[in-house]
């Protein structure tokens, strides 16, 4: 409002109805002087007297709409500040919530794996120019994270921690052919090793290989840890989508899709420690 009282606007509607004003007191002792003979003279100047009662008017008006529209503009800036905060109220909720379906979800793991201590990270960062879906978690040594410990959801088996920093650290998938671990196919029995390749993290796959040609491993089958190597037994890895038979070593292999969706991946456990924790498997890589 008063950057208006001071714009040369606001200076010419006051010259203006002070003008008005003016001439309006003079026509009343004009009036008031005159004769009824001289009345005439009202009558040509009513005209004049009009125009100008209507700038006043105008005036009167154009004063009333800038503050009735400064209200509003008030107004205006208070209900965005509110539904700003409803905004935030509403996130928060949402944050929560999702957290605590979190928590809940790895209550299982926790019940049936009571040697487990897990520690909650989020992803921060994925290198997208890695294949095999490696990331960054937003926690590391600080809170007890160390190379080679294991990363799941209450999925399964998403990969290990490859790189430790005081607060964040790298984490590289089963997609990888850097990480081997020993499986089971959970209704057989039948024994092998889980691992990564190109070809097959292309789809989000990886392999089930070193199987016997007598094992009876089929499609649909899950595949859980055996607890060879960096990862504690009974975590689920994935389901088997495909067989085939490895040229090399004349040997069957299965196409396994994990149960963890690598690339849709928000929050994770990381298992710093369990009962027998301690072997180390890696990879020959590609």
């Amino acid at each position: 409002m008063r950057f208006f009282l001071r714009s040369r606007q606001f200076k010419i509607i006051v010259a203006i109805f002070c003008a008005v004003v003016l001439l309006s007191l003079s026509f009343v002792l004009v009036g008031k002087r005159m004769s009824p003979q001289t009345d005439i003279a009202g009558t040509i100047t009513a005209p004049v007297r009009n125009l100008f009662t209507s700038v006043s008017n105008v005036v009167t008006d154009i004063i009333s709409n800038y503050n009735s529209g400064s209200k509003l503009s008030l107004e205006n800036a208070q209900l965005k500040a509110e539904i700003d905060s409803l905004r935030q109220q509403i996130a928060d909720y949402e944050s929560i919530s999702e957290q605590n379906e979190f928590y809940k979800e790895y209550l299982g793991i926790k019940e049936t794996n009571p040697d487990f201590v897990l520690t909650d990270a989020t992803l921060i960062a994925r290198d997208h120019d890695d294949p095999y879906g490696s990331f960054t978690i937003n926690k590391g040594s600080a809170s007890g994270i160390a190379k080679y410990d294991p990363v799941i959801t209450d999925a399964g088996i998403v990969g290990y921690v490859t790189e430790v920093g005081l607060t964040s650290c790298k984490v590289t998938t089963i997609l990888s052919p850097d990480i081997t671990l020993g499986a089971l196919d959970n209704r057989t029995q039948d024994s092998g090793i889980v691992t990564g390749s190109l070809k097959f993290a292309i789809d989000g796959m990886c392999q089930f290989s070193n199987l016997a040609r007598s094992c009876t491993v089929a499609v649909g089958d899950y595949v859980i840890t055996s607890g060879e190597g960096i990862f504690p037994s009974g975590l689920l890895v994935g389901s088997v989508h495909n067989i085939g038979v490895d040229e090399k070593n004349n040997s069957i292999y299965a196409e396994i899709k994990p149960f963890a969706e690598i690339s849709e991946l928000r929050s994770v456990m990381v298992i710093t420690s369990f009962e027998g924790q301690g072997g180390i498997a890696i990879g020959d890589g590609e």
